[in-house]
């Protein structure tokens, strides 16, 4: 017995002794610097980002489905007949919320590139105004940055005037996911969206359109900037219609984001992109990033690399209820001109060399 009781106090000794230890590692372990929290908080705001835009659609859409065959169908029962009665609220200028603009997640998702805002001219309240956005890059981060978070000051710099970013319609249709767009000020990029925005919501109303679309995002790379735009005129008939005017913008970085495999024109893989664009509404690009542990692996999350999105002067657009083709390629025209001269009076600025030009194709 006094053996038993023996190796107990020995081993009650020990144990205290290395509890004892394990404290004192870790009182002298180094405390994580206020850098390193900083960087781990701006790494979590872009991975919330990006999961929300590729998984929330699709996997609140299955949690539903599942929930019809349990005893909490009730649920999924509620919401479809909500999604019927609210059908067309994303045509009719959305249901923004003005608190998910000031989320301090916002600060940190800008800090992690960083992305900056730069002003070049006034905009006045007492118009309504399309914003074409490009390039279109893999996820638009510049775009949605800028102009659905205030974490790069646009309402401060332009005071009045309401920004939305449209998208594709089908996000729409997804259930919880169509709260989340329309919450930030997102909208379909569709003619009636963008046309009660522009006639039935007063003045000061700015609508963000990435011209170049899911086409540009194929021709997406490091070192080329290719926008799709030649053919690309409905945005300026649609200002014409009713008398918006045309803001070029430009985000240097936003290609510099993410590496895509570019498959060459004609081979099998470009023709089922394309194909997968016409049916679906958006291309599947095949493209990496950098991973959670460090820059040096490889994810899905975006590179840190600075955006600059510069805001050009507005082209000044007279309403024609029903323009003519030749007056809709003239202010076409006017505004490849007005952003061409954007490009290039900023790309030593951001970035770019010199000799680096802007391919429209």
């Amino acid at each position: 017995m006094k053996t038993i009781i023996a190796a107990y106090s020995q081993n009650r000794s020990g144990s205290r002794a290395s509890v004892q230890a394990a404290l004192r590692t870790l009182l002298t372990a180094p405390w994580p610097s206020q850098r390193d929290v900083r960087s781990w908080l701006q790494l979590l705001a872009v991975l919330q980002w990006v999961l929300s835009f590729l998984l929330l659609g699709v996997v609140s859409l299955l949690l539903l489905i599942y929930l019809v065959f349990t005893s909490f169908w009730p649920i999924s029962a509620l919401y479809l007949a909500w999604i019927i009665f609210d059908w067309d609220t994303p045509e009719k200028g959305g249901r923004r919320l003005a608190c998910l603009r000031k989320w301090r997640v916002w600060k940190h998702f800008r800090d992690y590139f960083p992305v900056q805002l730069v002003k070049t001219h006034d905009l006045s309240p007492s118009h309504n105004y399309i914003i074409g956005s490009h390039p279109h890059g893999i996820l638009c981060v510049g775009a949605f940055c800028n102009f659905i978070t205030g974490s790069t000051g646009f309402l401060e710099m332009f005071p009045g005037i309401r920004p939305f970013l449209t998208t594709l319609a089908g996000n729409f249709r997804l259930p919880v996911f169509r709260e989340y767009l329309m919450s930030g000020g997102l909208c379909p990029v569709t003619r009636q969206a963008i046309g009660y925005l522009l006639s039935k919501n007063g003045t000061g109303n700015a609508v963000a359109i990435v011209i170049g679309g899911a086409a540009e995002s194929l021709s997406c790379r490091p070192g080329v900037t290719t926008l799709i735009l030649k053919n690309r005129k409905g945005f300026v008939r649609m200002a014409l219609q009713h008398g918006a005017y045309l803001v070029p913008s430009f985000s240097f970085g936003e290609n510099d984001l993410f590496r895509q495999v570019v498959f060459e024109e004609g081979s099998w893989m470009r023709s089922i992109q394309l194909r997968f664009q016409k049916m679906m509404g958006f291309a599947p690009c095949v493209f990496y990033g950098r991973g959670l542990t460090s820059v040096q692996s490889r994810g899905f999350l975006p590179y840190p690399r600075p955006i600059t999105t510069v805001v050009g002067e507005p082209v000044t657009v007279p309403k024609i209820e029903d323009p003519s083709c030749e007056t809709v390629d003239l202010y076409h025209e006017m505004y490849v001109r007005s952003l061409l001269k954007l490009f290039n009076e900023n790309k030593t600025k951001y970035g770019l060399s010199e000799t680096d030009e802007l391919r429209i194709i």
